[in-house]
């Protein structure tokens, strides 16, 4: 009983803490969070922030989220961040379920993406698919990558280093570094493009 009621006020806490508008807000959620996991330091974040098992993610230096940002990482799974992560409004970053998420350093990644490196799993025909469970998969983002808006990013995902996915992309391959990927599935459409 005294466990319920404990995880009863972190979980009001928690939600105090990641609505507070303004200044004392941002101060607040760095103080909160930089206790609860791994945090490099200069954590920003904006309201709204959820972040399910912080004992199971690692963040760098420098991380930026703006509203509405959600870090999953319950029941198995492992989410890596290195620095100078930058996530526009609404991203969801999830490797429950067995999963595991390593992003690289100087990541931007745009409003309204969806990084999921589980998937449910839906062989039996018998079962409903919801009453079957997860499979846990891989999501690796390399360094210096820019993830338009509104992308999707599913297991078995290897995004290479300078790469640039294009908004609405949905990523389940390896995407080439320095290269434009595009489409659904996400193709690259030029190579090479940086100097």
């Amino acid at each position: 009983m005294f466990r319920i009621l404990l995880r009863e006020i972190r979980e009001w806490l928690e939600c105090i803490v990641n609505n507070l508008p303004g200044r004392l807000g941002t101060k607040l959620r760095k103080i909160y969070w930089g206790r609860m996991m791994s945090c490099g330091g200069s954590l920003f974040s904006s309201t709204g922030l959820i972040i399910v098992s912080p004992e199971n993610i690692v963040i760098g230096k420098n991380t930026r989220m703006m509203r509405n940002c959600c870090l999953y990482a319950n029941d198995r799974g492992s989410i890596k961040i290195g620095n100078n992560l930058s996530l526009n409004n609404n991203v969801m970053i999830s490797s429950g379920n067995a999963g595991d998420i390593t992003i690289g350093d100087n990541v931007l990644i745009g409003p309204n993406v969806v990084i999921r490196a589980s998937n449910h799993a839906y062989a039996e025909k018998d079962i409903p698919i919801n009453k079957q469970g997860h499979i846990g998969g891989r999501v690796i983002i390399e360094d210096d990558v820019w993830i338009g808006a509104n992308v999707v990013i599913l297991p078995k995902a290897v995004i290479r280093k300078g790469a640039v996915v294009g908004a609405g992309s949905v990523v389940n391959s390896e995407i080439a570094g320095y290269s434009l990927a595009a489409g659904v599935p996400a193709k690259a459409v030029k190579n090479n493009m940086r100097r």
